[in-house]
This record gives structure tokens, C-alpha cells and sequence, in this order.
């Protein structure tokens, strides 16, 4: 019985093994996802456009006081934009985790259902 308990975990690890970095990115840009997707990539585009606009305006302008203030909203809108990479990458950890504690929940009830017999 404790070979079968030892097979039926080492291939449910094997299986974890396979998620890698590109089904993440698969399951994060789903169907379901879609308004956590254009979320994200709203706010990132809005930042970055707000981050080119204050740098170029930095260059421009004579003023220390202007010149102050367009390098404080540059240094913010990019640690926005950080902010929503993390956040998607949460995101993507979180679906990952869930389908984890899945596999987790069929291997407790597939190890029940062999101790039973």
C-alpha cells in the first residue's frame, strides 16, 4: 500500500513539473481572464504613456521647479507600471496555486479511496 501511495504522488509531482512559465502566460491570457487582462494592460499602457509624456516634458521645459515636478511623475507612473506587472504576476500565481491545491484535493481523495478498499 505504500508503493501505491509513493507512485500516485511522484506522478502527480511529475505533472506539476510541467507547468512552466509559458502555461502561466496561457492561462492568465484565457477567456476567463479577459477583464483582469484588459485591466492590466490599460493601466500599464496609461502609465507608460504618462511616464514618456513627463520625460520628454523634462527635457523640454527651463524651469527647476517644472523640471522637479515632470521627474516626480515620471518616477511615479513607472512604479505603476511595476506595480501592475506585479499584480498580473500575482494573478498568475494565483490560478497556478489553485490548480496545485486541485491536484492536491484529487490525490487526498484518490489515496482515501485506496485506503478504503
Amino acid at each position: 500500500m505504500d508503493e501505491q501511495i509513493k507512485k500516485i504522488i511522484e506522478d502527480n509531482y511529475e505533472d506539476s513539473r510541467q507547468d512552466g512559465l509559458m502555461s502561466m502566460v496561457r492561462d492568465f491570457y484565457n477567456r476567463k481572464m479577459l477583464s483582469m487582462v484588459v485591466l492590466v494592460w490599460t493601466f500599464g499602457i496609461v502609465f507608460m504613456a504618462g511616464a514618456i509624456y513627463s520625460g520628454i516634458e523634462y527635457f523640454r521645459t527651463d524651469e527647476i521647479r517644472y523640471q522637479i515636478m515632470y521627474a516626480v511623475i515620471f518616477m511615479i507612473c513607472l512604479q505603476w507600471v511595476g506595480s501592475m506587472k506585479i499584480f498580473a504576476w500575482q494573478v498568475i500565481h494565483r490560478n497556478s496555486i489553485k490548480r496545485e491545491i486541485k491536484r492536491l484535493e484529487l490525490s487526498i481523495a484518490e489515496l482515501n479511496r485506496m485506503v478504503k478498499k
